[in-house]
């Protein structure tokens, strides 16, 4: 399997599986349902990752046979049908090999996004709903399911900020890669002389936290609020108090929820973001360090762009951490985004070698 680059030890994941295996027999173990279905999920997504790895070596095994027999023969056909094995094994191996990069311990968790936009106003929020259509394009595209958590439009166009959930496995593992500023070239259309304008908005990346992960939430540190919710969800929006906001006094970190449909269910999609907050904060006072998480964080300002986006004077997209560029702005902005996803990820791997 080495001649195709695909070094990879199944065991751990085996061990893994057997282990919280185990732990499911227990009688105890089903007492806390939402535990046990984080735990559960996790067994599936180990389970269908072993397979999938399985499946790919009993592929190369049966192509190996096929390649002996065919060496006495020398069948035309054969050759021709062993090609054609090969091509699809090769992109079957380099997709697996970008599973194995997702190796961080939250990378299979879905992710919560934030994107704020920088200096500038109108256009620096015009900016975010722009990247907010790029990635909700993108979940679509990869089989992902996308939710609006909370959104806040801007007075002319536009949006201030919005925060929405990815769900599916390695939605964290892969947006991960979008975490820093987003800069944008333009010719502003907010601008009655036509001028060109450089614009900023922040993208924050963060996992979902499980419920097995403890993190300690008293109720008497929290402040909660009701309001009513802004634009677009349906009849009950602007009639009835179902937006909530919630504030955790200790660290003062904020969550806010507008788009469910009953007041209930926006607490609990807050609360969940608000765990996975938590968790983020108390990442950064236990390791000192935000590279794991959320990445460092930086003004929404140039120079510390991570990746740029030019409308004008001619059209290029170009990531400044791996120096991967791409021409087709437009199947970029419609989501296109899995090549500076991938250079991303194996660019990382290649640093811890």
């Amino acid at each position: 399997m080495t001649k195709w680059g695909l070094i990879f030890d199944l065991s751990a994941k085996e061990r893994e599986v057997k282990k919280i295996e185990k732990e499911m027999s227990q009688g105890s173990f089903w007492s806390d349902q939402e535990k046990a279905q984080g735990v559960t999920k996790r067994v599936k997504e180990l389970k269908d990752t072993i397979g999938e790895f399985n499946e790919l070596k009993d592929n190369l095994e049966e192509l190996e046979i096929l390649l002996e027999l065919n060496l006495e023969e020398d069948r035309k056909e054969i050759w021709e049908e062993i090609e054609q094995k090969v091509k699809v094994l090769e992109k079957d191996v380099e997709k697996k090999e970008l599973t194995v990069l997702l190796d961080g311990k939250y990378d299979t968790n879905n992710a919560i996004v934030t994107i704020r936009p920088g200096a500038g106003g109108t256009e620096s929020q015009d900016w975010v709903e722009m990247l907010l259509r790029m990635y909700l394009r993108w979940a679509e595209k990869n089989g992902y399911i996308a939710k609006i958590i909370e959104i806040s439009p801007g007075e002319e166009a536009g949006i201030k900020n919005v925060t929405f959930t990815i769900s599916g496995n390695h939605a964290f593992g892969y947006l991960k890669a979008e975490k820093g500023i987003h800069r944008l070239v333009r010719i502003s259309p907010f601008d009655a002389n036509r001028r060109r304008h450089t614009s900023f908005a922040s993208v924050e990346v963060i996992p979902e936290i499980d419920q097995e992960v403890e993190i300690e939430v008293n109720e008497s540190d929290l402040r909660i609020d009701t309001y009513r919710a802004t634009g677009a969800g349906g009849q009950h929006v602007n009639t009835t108090d179902s937006a909530v906001r919630i504030t955790h006094l200790p660290t003062n970190i904020v969550v806010q929820c507008q788009n469910e449909r009953s007041q209930y269910s926006n607490k609990m999609t807050a609360m969940k973001i608000l765990r996975a907050r938590l968790f983020e904060n108390y990442q950064q006072e236990k390791e000192k360090d935000l590279k794991e998480v959320r990445g460092k964080k930086k003004d929404i300002a140039w120079g510390s762009q991570i990746r740029s986006y030019v409308f004008h004077p001619y059209q290029m997209v170009k990531d400044h951490r791996t120096e991967v560029e791409s021409g087709n702005l437009q199947a970029i902005m419609d989501g296109g985004i899995n090549c500076f996803i991938e250079a991303y990820l194996k660019s990382k791997n290649k640093k811890k070698d």
